[in-house]
């Protein structure tokens, strides 16, 4: 088959989409990558203090944080410009359009978050005020409850943009996700990775996810060996729970999901935006039901509280 992949610009969104390209390549397919521009792409130009322009703001508001990355790209997959979309998972809403589905999930890479920071540091020895640049709440929510000391300042941009402000002065440290650090070969500047523990990652953190239109049969059997089923199976269980909090980017949760020996293992978190309430729950399973465990974990938090905190953030 000529297959056409939709991807952002980014190097790490570029990577990620020409790993697909090779696998489906390996298979016998043509394939091209298109690159599409989203609204979180242009918005990543505009410094966090800046006013958004009233247009861009309207969309923002529309779409929701994980939408921005990924509007403009389901868009061109149900007007057939391209036929499989790659994503990193954490970016898409659990709700899909109508007409599209998520097809295939390959072996997740590190799901951790990981500190980078000047001169090797580690957050247990970051001076106080020392600024750590996150735009991810649910980063700075449990952070707060550690190292409320420390100043946690919104920074836009890519992977590469982020490590050159560090390189500047602009913060003293970063939290990301390990998987991109790792794709761009950048695992050397790592100076801590955080356990779940510590700080439980993204629902979908590490993880890619192919979508393609769901009566799209030649498409999915093309896809179909791509797909790790229990990664698979992890990341519904982890979307699970955020189907049933009704959470994104700009909500404290987190999920992440484990399975071994046919069981699947379940963390979930909600916390307040000052970090001083963080709500835990865990559950196991067998692996054949991941939304069930998923609703069970959301359940449990909902019961500590996490309804109440959800409920103040808006």
């Amino acid at each position: 088959m000529r297959l056409i992949i939709g991807s952002r610009g980014s190097k790490l969104a570029l990577w990620q989409a020409h790993w697909v390209r090779a696998q489906l390549a390996a298979a016998g397919h043509e394939i091209e990558v298109r690159i599409i521009k989203t609204m979180g792409d242009k918005l990543q130009s505009v410094a966090p203090e800046v006013p958004l322009p009233a247009s861009m703001a309207q969309t923002v508001a529309e779409a929701g944080s994980k939408g921005l990355f990924i509007k403009e790209i389901e868009e061109a997959l149900l007007a057939h410009e391209i036929d499989v979309a790659v994503h990193s998972l954490k970016d898409l809403p659990v709700n899909q359009p109508t007409g599209l589905e998520l097809a295939a999930v390959p072996q997740r890479e590190d799901a951790r978050d990981v500190f980078i920071a000047s001169g090797g540091k580690t957050l247990a020895n970051l001076g106080p005020g020392a600024r750590v640049a996150t735009s991810s709440l649910r980063r700075q929510a449990q952070l707060r409850a550690s190292r409320p000391d420390l100043v946690y300042v919104a920074m836009r941009g890519n992977l590469d943009t982020r490590l050159r402000k560090l390189d500047q002065g602009d913060c003293d440290a970063l939290v990301l996700a390990a998987a991109g650090v790792h794709r761009l070969g950048l695992a050397s500047r790592i100076t801590l990775y955080f356990s779940p523990e510590q700080m439980c990652p993204a629902v979908g953190q590490g993880a890619l996810g192919i979508e393609i239109r769901a009566d799209d049969a030649q498409v999915q059997e093309a896809v179909a060996p791509l797909d790790d089923s229990a990664t698979h199976r992890a990341v519904r269980a982890e979307r699970a729970v955020l189907r049933r909090l009704g959470g994104g980017c700009q909500v404290p949760i987190a999920a992440l999901a484990e399975i071994e020996n046919g069981d699947l293992r379940l963390y979930g978190l909600v916390a307040s935006l000052d970090g001083t309430k963080i709500i835990r729950a865990q559950g196991k399973g067998p692996a054949s039901n991941p939304e069930g465990e998923g609703g069970v974990v959301a359940e449990d938090l909902l019961r500590q509280g996490a309804r109440e905190i959800l409920a103040s953030l808006g």
